[in-house]
This record gives structure tokens, C-alpha cells and sequence, in this order.
């Protein structure tokens, strides 16, 4: 057997796969139409994929004459992974299947320390979750950790992160003792990339993480934009009032200052949570508040419009609250952008909580139904 016949037949099966996949069910005879390839080599794979766990049988198709044809479904608990996100006050743990369905999850309320002592618990506690799940560990495929901050490009190292208060932090310190392979993300990296899996007819998106501090993501052609040197989507240090507030950063008038979560929840002692509550039930003073915030963020969101001129997705900790007032934050877009049409580019994150821990998780899932 030849290379390019291996390589032909390896390609069928990826082809194969990610179809299934993407189409959630459907018939042997229309896998072979899809994808031009003939009906014999589409049951071939099938059943190899089958054998293998991969695919099974689903449900029964009406009949366009003839026998019915039986569909067939990916065995969404074939492989899992794991996804932990870090941030300053608690770590978010997901284990996740092929499907990106949260099969087990687990919070850690503690500040974070860098010492060998909190990345033991983390990891104590990820064993914990693979074996509550009552998951087999030799089909978890990896564990990704989302952090807030700059990476190397192959998501060993932890160049600096000013939330952490850490630098050059390696992923083998952070992962020491799991049995996985391991990789670290930038947390506003990892929740982009969730919510654009989740939404697979987006092809370009921006994604802007409010969180206590600013942050997003660039996804174009249903990839990350890291950026050249892995900077990509750091809209928070952008300007917005020139010689403005100071910014954690340094700077002043960064967008950081004007659009974190913090700029509302200070008004609540820290509780977010809290402040919507209270906005929602008429107090008049929040109210002043939000009122200035939106103005804020409303000019944030046109500088993004007229950058990338694709949809625009708000997350991070206020991405929670934002759907009542999405239609508001659209109008008020309207009302000093360049160009008239419909802000409904601008929507609510899908994920409320947890979206960075399982996009850190996806980096597994990601390029395993690909490779496949």
C-alpha cells in the first residue's frame, strides 16, 4: 500500500468523522453524497469508527422508498477532557465529552498562591473529578488551564500576568503530579474559542471579556488570532479617554478603567450579583451608574464594529447579566456609529458561567475530532 492511498484513506475517515459530527445524524447514503466519495467506502468507515467507539447507531430515518435507512451518531463519551480556569479568588474545574456537555464540574473558593501547596490541591482535585465522573483516565485526552495573562506561544509558560501576580510560570509547575498532558491558555482566549464552537455558523467573531479586568479574543475563519506576539485581543489597554483614569497598567484612559466589571461591583462591596439586583429594583444612584458605564461601553463596542466588522460577543463575568439589556447597548450603538444597519451583531454570551475552563478544555477536544 502506497502513501497517498494511506493518506487517501486517512482523509476519508477525518472527512467522515467531522461530518457526523457536525451534522449531529445522518445516513451512510447521504454521507457518501455529501462528500463525493462512494457508498462502499462511506460504510467501510463507518463500521471502522464504529468498531473502534467512535460512532453507533441512532435512530431509524423515513423511508424515501425502499428500506429505512438508519442514521448514524458520534459517541459523544468516547474521549473527555478538562478544562481549569484560574483566577485571583477560586478555581473553576469542568470535565467535558466530544459533545463539550459538562459531565462532572467543581469549584475552589481560595485566593490564589503560587506555591506547590495550591497547585497540589488543584490537581488533587481534578483526580477528584475524573474519578467522581466515573470516567476510565486512559480516554481523557488532556487538561488545559486558562489563566488571565501572556503566554508563550505554545502555551507552556506564563510570560507575565498581572491578576496572578506571576511570572515565567511554567504549566509542568502548575500541573505537576496530573497524569495528562497538560497546556495553558489565556482565559479570555479560551471562553472566545467556547463560544464560538457552541455557535458553529459564526465564522468571525470578536469576543469581549467584562470581566474585573478587560480582555477578549479574535476568531476568524473558526480560529483564534493570537496575534504575532500572542497579544491578540488585549482590547482592554486600548484607549478610550485620552489622559483618562489610571489603568492597573499603567496608562491612563485604557479601557480597563471605564468597561471592568469592578466599575460597577465596587459600588456593592464586590458583588456583582448584587448590583444588578439593586438596579433591577429602581435604586437611582446605580442606576447613574450604569447609565455612565454604558456610555463607556457603547464607544468601546463602535471601536470594534469598525475594526473588525463582524459579531461581537460580551462575556466575562458580566456576560451573565447582559441579555436584558442587550437590545439598550444595540440602540445606543446605533446612535453614533458610522454605519447605519442592524447592531444585532451584538449579543450575550451563551455560556454564563464556566466558558473559559471549558474552551481550556476544548484545546484537547479541538484538534482531536480534526486529527481523528
Amino acid at each position: 500500500m502506497n502513501l497517498s492511498s494511506v493518506e487517501k484513506k486517512r482523509t476519508n475517515r477525518n472527512r467522515i468523522y467531522q461530518l457526523i459530527y457536525q451534522r449531529g445524524s445522518i445516513s451512510k447514503p447521504e454521507i457518501a453524497a455529501q462528500l463525493g466519495i462512494s457508498l462502499p467506502t462511506a460504510i467501510q468507515n463507518v463500521k471502522t469508527l464504529q468498531k473502534e467507539g467512535f460512532l453507533r447507531e441512532g435512530e431509524v430515518l423515513d423511508s424515501t422508498g425502499g428500506r429505512k435507512a438508519i442514521s448514524v451518531i458520534c459517541e459523544k463519551n468516547a474521549r473527555f477532557a478538562i478544562g481549569t480556569d484560574i483566577t485571583r479568588n477560586h478555581v473553576s474545574i469542568v470535565l467535558i465529552n466530544l459533545a463539550t456537555e459538562i459531565i462532572e464540574s467543581t469549584r475552589f473558593e481560595a485566593p490564589y498562591e503560587n506555591t506547590p501547596a495550591y497547585y497540589q490541591k488543584v490537581v488533587e482535585l481534578i483526580t477528584a473529578l475524573v474519578t467522581a465522573a466515573g470516567v476510565n483516565p486512559a480516554d481523557v485526552l488532556g487538561a488545559g488551564f486558562s489563566v488571565p495573562g501572556v503566554l508563550t506561544k505554545d502555551g507552556q509558560m506564563i510570560i507575565y500576568s498581572h491578576v496572578l501576580q506571576v511570572s515565567a510560570l511554567s504549566c509542568s509547575t502548575v500541573s505537576r503530579g496530573l497524569s495528562y498532558p497538560a497546556v495553558l491558555c489565556n482565559d479570555a482566549n479560551a471562553a472566545g474559542f467556547a463560544e464560538l464552537w457552541r455557535h458553529k455558523y459564526r465564522t468571525n467573531a470578536v469576543y469581549l471579556s467584562l470581566s474585573d479586568s478587560v480582555g477578549g479574543a479574535i476568531l476568524l475563519h473558526n480560529e483564534l488570532y493570537p496575534g504575532e506576539n500572542q497579544r491578540g485581543g488585549e482590547f482592554g489597554h486600548s484607549t478610550l479617554v485620552r489622559d483618562g483614569l489610571p489603568c492597573y497598567c499603567g496608562q491612563k484612559g485604557c479601557m480597563d478603567a471605564y468597561c471592568s466589571a469592578l466599575v460597577l461591583s465596587r459600588h456593592t462591596g464586590g458583588n456583582l450579583a448584587l448590583f444588578f439586583e439593586r438596579l433591577k429594583a429602581g435604586d437611582a444612584e446605580l442606576q447613574a451608574v450604569w447609565e455612565q458605564y454604558l456610555s463607556y461601553l457603547t464607544m468601546a463596542l463602535n471601536n470594534l464594529a469598525v475594526s473588525f466588522d463582524c459579531d461581537i460577543i460580551l462575556g466575562g463575568y458580566l456576560g451573565e447579566y447582559l441579555e436584558a439589556y442587550i437590545d439598550d447597548l444595540r440602540k445606543s450603538v446605533a446612535r453614533i456609529t458610522t454605519f447605519l444597519g442592524n447592531e444585532d451583531y451584538i449579543t450575550a454570551c451563551t455560556y454564563k458561567k464556566e466558558a473559559a475552563a471549558v474552551g481550556a478544555a476544548l484545546l484537547y477536544i479541538s484538534p482531536f475530532i480534526k486529527q481523528l
